[in-house]
């Protein structure tokens, strides 16, 4: 995964800090291109590349009804973009 700087105007990227919701997207199959750890040292934001499908994505994520099938994933997917996730975000540490 390269390191790809990114800044706040760029629509090319998606930028969100919640952990479970980046852990959502990456399980439903949203590049992860970056971890910015130094924007802000205190919070981590994890960087998108943006598509079509991922404002869907967190809408669902956030307001689908439960037992809804936009917002189910696969329990295996999910731990695994966990892992995945926090090895990104605990590598490299400053």
């Amino acid at each position: 995964m390269a390191k790809t700087k990114t800044t706040k105007q760029d629509g090319r990227y998606f930028r969100i800090s919640s952990f479970y919701v980046a852990a959502f997207l990456f399980a439903k199959g949203l590049e992860l291109v970056n971890v910015d750890k130094i924007t802000d040292p205190k919070r981590a934001q994890f960087v998108f590349r943006d598509s079509p499908e991922r404002e869907i994505l967190v809408k669902s994520y956030n307001f689908a009804k439960e037992d809804s099938p936009e917002a189910m994933i696969d329990a295996r997917k999910f731990v695994m973009a966990i892992k995945m996730l926090k090895d990104k975000l605990y590598q490299d540490k400053f």
